[in-house]
């Protein structure tokens, strides 16, 4: 009697469940999966140009506020939300931008390699057949590979559109209307997107609120190593003392900033001990990775910088710098959740542990005099709370 009700089961499920071709399944989950590893590698190089971007911008004048700005954006938005994910602002769009830079940089490698052909040729001998026939070489070959440059840039810039025109694509492309109105409007857009007016105001707002915080002690600091004694001792001392209060805050007040967006948040000094009061292990596992990340700069900082590897002392910044801003804004989003003070016990573990962790790095930028380029002046440089530039 079981075995018939079992086999009548197990006959009605094979006749009522739908069936699921095997090759219709797979086919489905292959594509899934492409989809998937392609969207997660265009992350990763959107975030690798991100980081190569920030960098650039870093090393000119005026445009540093816009590397500033975003570091303090992305440690903002994810103070307000509490996910990290939200601190990597506009990685798809880095992404396109990386992609176009790649992109035209790789598709122009064969006309410099018949150039220099040419050129050996016409150094050889100018008026050889063979010279005239380089250079003609030359002109179509960059003829072509700047109309694919210009195609790839219409259809969007993405990495595979530079090494496949989509002939019947172009082909329908040239017979359309309004070509110049969908590619204008397309690029402002694009550029709307990225924003680039308010992370330049607020990189702007968040470097003099630092200066402010930062002018008075950093001019004791100095004074003390050239000053006679004991007025270098008075103002070494006094610059101490307020070095430790204001490197304690300031990574937390400029986060606090970009939260508010107000440049009166830059001074809300209870403020921010209020919320330390409230998640005081995770203030002081921020502080010491902000202080800890800032001390590689400073050993390329011992001599000047060549111009062939200029980016590079902005790149160590902005691989280290930019963990070290997601996680304090990861720090602010806990105390702005907490509504309630920690533990006594905490609380003053935290701030011992606080004090003495930027004793330790007042300590080591003070002899960085003795090693730094710029030798004294070289106080002023302080890379973990302004512009991201050493130089």
């Amino acid at each position: 009697m079981g075995f018939l009700s079992m086999s009548g089961v197990s006959t009605g499920l094979a006749t009522t469940a739908p069936g699921i071709p095997i090759g219709k399944w797979f086919k489905s989950f292959l594509w899934w999966a492409t989809r998937s590893i392609c969207s997660w590698c265009d992350w990763c190089f959107g975030l690798v140009s991100l980081l190569i971007g920030l960098a650039v911008l870093a090393t000119i004048p005026v445009l540093q506020f816009l590397t500033l700005g975003y570091l303090l954006e992305s440690g903002g938005r994810i103070a307000r939300s509490g996910r990290l994910r939200n601190g990597f602002i506009g990685i798809r769009q880095t992404s396109r931008i990386g992609s176009i830079a790649l992109g035209t940089w790789l598709l122009l490698w064969p006309a410099r390699f018949v150039s220099d052909v040419w050129y050996t040729s016409r150094l050889v001998d100018p008026d050889s057949l063979e010279t005239a026939r380089w250079r003609l070489l030359l002109v179509v070959l960059t003829t072509v590979i700047l109309i694919q440059i210009c195609w790839a840039w219409y259809r969007g810039g993405k990495l595979r559109h530079f090494f496949w025109p989509a002939p019947l694509r172009l082909k329908r492309e040239l017979f359309r209307r309004g070509k110049y109105v969908r590619c204008r409007d397309a690029v402002w857009e694009f550029f709307a997107s990225l924003r680039l007016g308010y992370y330049f105001y607020l990189g702007w707002r968040g470097f003099v609120g630092a200066v402010i915080w930062l002018f008075f002690p950093l001019l004791l600091f100095v004074g003390a190593t050239l000053l006679p004694q004991p007025a270098g001792f008075f103002a070494g001392f006094v610059s101490v003392v307020l070095l430790i209060f204001v490197f304690s805050h300031l990574p937390f007040l400029q986060i606090h900033f970009a939260v508010e967006g107000k440049i009166a948040a830059m001074f809300e000094v209870q403020r921010i001990r209020q919320l330390s009061r409230r998640s005081p292990l995770t203030f002081s596992f921020a502080l010491t990775v902000t202080l800890l990340f800032a001390l590689p700069l400073y050993l390329l900082k011992i001599e000047l910088t060549p111009k062939e590897v200029f980016v590079l002392p902005s790149l160590i910044f902005v691989a280290f710098i930019f963990p070290a801003r997601l996680l304090t804004g990861w720090a602010l989003s806990r105390a702005y959740r907490h509504q309630k003070d920690r533990h006594l016990v905490f609380r003053w573990m935290s701030r011992i542990l606080g004090i003495a962790v930027v004793a330790a790095y007042i300590l080591f930028v003070f002899f960085t005099r003795y090693t730094s380029w710029h030798g004294h002046w070289s106080l002023l440089e302080q890379h973990a709370f302004m512009v991201p530039v050493p130089f």
